[in-house]
C-alpha cells in the first residue's frame, strides 16, 4: 500500500459510504462559501469600484497613480487615456487604467484633514 492510499484511508474512516461522504460534501461546501465570501466576493467589490472611478474621472480631479505619481487630470482623451498635469505646464500622458483608486482617496482625504 502507497503512503498516499493510507493517507486517504485514515482520512475516510476505510469504509466507503459509512456517512463520512454527506459530512464531507457539507464541509467542503462550507469551505467553498467561506473562501467565496472573504476572498472572491471583496475583490469583485473592489474592480467594480476601481471600474466606477474611473468611468466617471473629470477634467481637474487629484489622482495618484499605480506608480506613486500625483498629479490632476488635464484631459481626458478618446483612446482611454488621460493627461495628467504633475508640475503647472508639465503633462504626462496616461492610460485611465494606471490611476489608483485606492490611493486617490487616501491623499483626498489626507488634503481635505489638513485644511480643517
Amino acid at each position: 500500500m502507497t503512503q498516499m492510499n493510507a493517507i486517504f484511508l485514515a482520512a475516510g474512516g476505510g469504509q466507503p459510504g459509512a456517512g463520512g461522504s454527506s459530512f464531507s460534501l457539507i464541509m467542503m461546501g462550507a469551505i467553498i462559501l467561506v473562501f467565496w465570501l472573504f476572498m472572491i466576493r471583496p475583490q469583485a467589490k473592489k474592480a467594480k469600484d476601481q471600474k466606477k472611478y474611473i468611468d466617471n474621472l473629470q477634467k481637474g480631479d487629484k489622482v495618484v497613480t499605480i506608480a506613486g505619481i500625483h498629479g490632476t487630470v488635464a484631459k481626458i482623451n478618446e483612446d482611454n487615456t488621460i493627461q495628467l498635469e504633475v508640475n503647472p505646464g508639465s503633462y504626462i500622458k496616461l492610460e485611465k487604467s494606471a490611476i489608483s483608486f485606492e490611493w486617490s482617496n487616501a491623499a483626498n482625504k489626507a488634503v481635505a484633514a489638513d485644511k480643517k
